[in-house]
């Protein structure tokens, strides 16, 4: 069964959903630019079957707080607040396309933080060659000010992102959507190269593979979380 709640992390407030039996191994969901936990709700609940899970709202999406700053650091350090809120030590952390790269920034700067990692659909850590598209997918439910805040960031990435893959500790599965995806698939094999316990899995499926194949998705995470 979904639920829904909220938590205050610094100057921010979070709102989550939760999966699955109270007392079982936490898996935390990010989501992509535009998106909110709600996209998570088919994999989630199906996850929840094995694991404790929480899918967050980041800051500017859904329910949580639009403070008009989108930062991938600050988004990192939000979801360290948050673990520490709710008293996780440790955790499984999944993350789609921006959720991948806070997910990232997570385990290089945390290790102890993070147990496994799955980054999916997750803009490699170098400059495009054309500029990132965003198209809303749905009814707008995000602050409009974070998506030219985030597609910066993707487009001229912090060189110290690409640096960091390398102290990534966590065992790391990266998983793609294929040609149908609208995300460049070319530098995806690069990025899996950097990490140093990698594995890349091109699923298909397009951009959202946990959305247009939920089940698929989380059979996969917890294949690799239990292998």
């Amino acid at each position: 069964m979904e639920d829904q709640s909220v938590v205050d992390v610094g100057d921010v407030r979070l709102a989550y959903r939760t999966w699955g039996e109270s007392l079982g191994s936490p898996v935390v969901l990010l989501h992509g630019l535009g998106d909110s936990s709600a996209n998570w709700a088919a994999a989630g609940a199906l996850l929840g079957e094995e694991w404790r899970v929480y899918a967050i709202d980041l800051r500017g999406h859904g329910e949580s707080d639009w403070p008009d700053e989108y930062g991938f650091e600050q988004m990192r350090d939000d979801v360290l607040e948050f673990l520490d809120a709710c008293e996780i030590d440790r955790a499984g952390v999944v993350g789609h396309g921006m959720g991948g790269i806070v997910a990232g920034l997570l385990a290089e700067e945390y290790p102890d933080r993070v147990e496994r990692l799955v980054l999916i659909e997750t803009p490699p850590p170098f400059r495009p060659d054309e500029p990132t598209e965003f198209g809303p997918q749905g009814p707008i439910d995000y602050d409009e000010a974070a998506v030219p805040a985030v597609l910066e960031q993707i487009d001229d990435p912090d060189p110290r992102r690409k640096e960091g893959l390398g102290q990534i500790v966590a065992p790391t599965l990266i998983l793609a959507g294929g040609p149908e995806s609208t995300m460049d698939q070319s530098r995806l094999a690069d990025m899996a190269s950097l990490v140093p316990d990698c594995r890349l899995v091109t699923l298909g499926g397009g951009h959202r593979p946990h959305e247009a194949d939920p089940g698929q998705v989380a059979a996969r995470v917890t294949e690799f979380f239990t292998s």
